[in-house]
């Protein structure tokens, strides 16, 4: 039976809930006895079911409503994301359970009752959908039912193999592509740009893969002292580097596809030796750097490797370099630019009959931001003055255009710098798409003269370039301090990247 609750009661709902799991989450639990932990464990268990079931029908509702859109949000996933602060894999999870509660309606109805723990719950579905669709409804009633009764995980797996055979066996044809359609492999980055490969593979790629790897791992020698998933892992490191050398890829956003590697300025200038006062300067940069790998690698859509000490000198030998110079801000001494800039026109302004604003102040600090940022990029501008004299004659050559005004493309020099300094979506509402899958948007549109050079442009992805900007109408601009804000059509909502500009006072 379904019930139908009033606003009013859901925030009550949702008010106790919290309530209750905030008095457990509080509450000494080493105060407690064995019988009452076991208590409170087994309830937990079966809230988390309950929760699921929950999650699952509100998400359903809100994405057939298209909620997220109100958002400029793409998908449930990403304004799960986004607006709940939730990993990737978590968004995925509960967006899987979305689509599943539609075919599964037996294992959603237990799972709401909290008497079919979650894990089992999804083992479930996997099993009933590797069946043949005329026999999954049987299948899942005979198993939920079995699971509720109290079979254990292995009972309900011999109970399972038996389904399957029986039904292979009158529907012989049905499985013939049940591996393929399995298929999946899976990459995740994690801390340090590291990653975790898994997946289930066909027999034809399995062998393929097998193929190469036995190829190009086999020892090289007495001194090759590397185990066999180690060379295993050189092998396909340098299958990928051979297939992007062939220069026989598809092209990404117009351009050959490239490995970017990100290797700090301090790297660089370690190779040859330095100083103690350098190696203090370059202590403090490498340990910025790690942050910033950290981060890239945990934020999503990053482009690039980002590599440091052993790595980098192997890199830096055989590569292309592309020197990108970048800044940090002093931001107390902008900041006494900014009060003398405001105090000045404050006096220029106090004979005149006009009250001074907070707005007005605002709109100062930006343009005086924008003109100290300024005074740092660009082919004139101090980052390039020091990329040509420090870095000597290999890395110090003609500076690529950054800024060419009006252009019907936008150069590679300038694509290339908006994707290193970007590295995923801007979008003011967070996207992680990543920049590959990008393209680059002119803050002012080129129908008006909009320039095309690094400052003025960003990238979007083309959903939130070509349907939020260009079809829903929302304006999208480019702060001096490199965070992005939007706003839609009738200006009814604001979004920032980083929160909204900040106020004087």
């Amino acid at each position: 039976m379904n019930s139908v609750m009033s606003p009013a009661s859901a925030d009550e709902a949702l008010e106790m809930l919290q309530s209750a799991m905030g008095y457990l989450a509080a509450a000494d639990a080493t105060a407690m006895t064995a019988e009452e932990q076991a208590r409170c464990l087994r309830a937990l268990e079966r809230a988390t079911s309950a929760g699921t079931a929950a999650r699952t029908s509100v998400l359903s509702a809100f994405a057939s409503g298209r909620g997220y859109s109100a958002d400029a949000d793409y998908s449930p996933r990403a304004w799960l994301i986004h607006k709940t602060g939730v990993t990737k894999g978590a968004a995925m999870a509960y967006t899987a359970w979305v689509r599943q509660a539609e075919d599964h309606v037996r294992v959603l109805a237990a799972l709401a009752t909290g008497d079919l723990p979650e894990s089992v719950a999804r083992i479930l579905c996997q099993w009933i959908n590797r069946l043949p669709e005329d026999q999954r409804d049987l299948a899942e009633e005979k198993l939920v039912a079995a699971a509720l009764a109290g079979m254990s995980l292995q009972d309900l797996a011999e109970m399972y193999g038996e389904i399957y055979e029986q039904a292979r066996s009158a529907s012989p044809d049905e499985d013939k592509d049940e591996v393929f359609d399995d298929r999946a492999v899976r990459l995740i980055t994690t801390f340090q740009g590291a990653g975790v490969l898994n997946g289930d593979l066909t027999p034809e790629c399995a062998e393929a893969v097998a193929a190469v790897l036995d190829a190009l791992s086999a020892p090289a020698g007495a001194e090759d002292t590397r185990t066999q998933e180690q060379r295993y892992h050189d092998a396909l490191e340098e299958a990928m580097s051979r297939l992007i050398a062939a220069g026989i890829l598809p092209e990404r956003a117009g351009q050959p596809v490239k490995v970017w590697a990100h290797i700090s300025l301090a790297d660089l200038l370690r190779l040859d030796g330095s100083s103690a006062l350098q190696e203090q300067w370059t202590a403090q940069v490498r340990a910025r750097w790690a942050g910033h790998r950290a981060a890239a690698s945990e934020g999503g859509g990053d482009t690039g490797v980002w590599l440091d000490g052993d790595a980098a000198e192997a890199i830096a030998c055989d590569a292309a370099m592309a020197p990108i110079v970048t800044g940090d801000v002093n931001i107390d001494a902008l900041e006494d630019l900014v009060r003398l800039c405001v105090e000045l026109d404050r006096l220029r302004q106090s004979g005149e009959d006009r009250p001074d604003t907070t707005a007005a102040w605002a709109a100062i600090e930006q343009a005086v931001i924008g003109k100290a940022v300024d005074l740092l990029s660009g082919p004139g501008g101090l980052a390039s003055f020091l990329r040509r004299r420090q870095l000597g004659a290999r890395l110090g050559g003609p500076s690529l255009p950054l800024d060419i005004g009006y252009a019907e493309t936008v150069p590679a020099g300038i694509r290339n710098a908006v994707m290193l300094r970007d590295k995923h979506c801007q979008w003011a509402g967070r996207c992680d798409q990543p920049a590959e899958a990008c393209q680059v948007h002119h803050t002012r549109h080129k129908a008006h003269g909009g320039p095309t050079s690094v400052k003025d442009c960003v990238l979007l992805c083309w959903f939130h370039h070509q349907v939020v900007i260009h079809r829903w109408g929302w304006t999208l601009v480019l702060n001096p301090d490199g965070t992005t804000t939007a706003w839609n059509k009738d200006k009814t909502k604001v979004l920032h990247s980083h929160g909204p500009p900040v106020r004087p006072g």
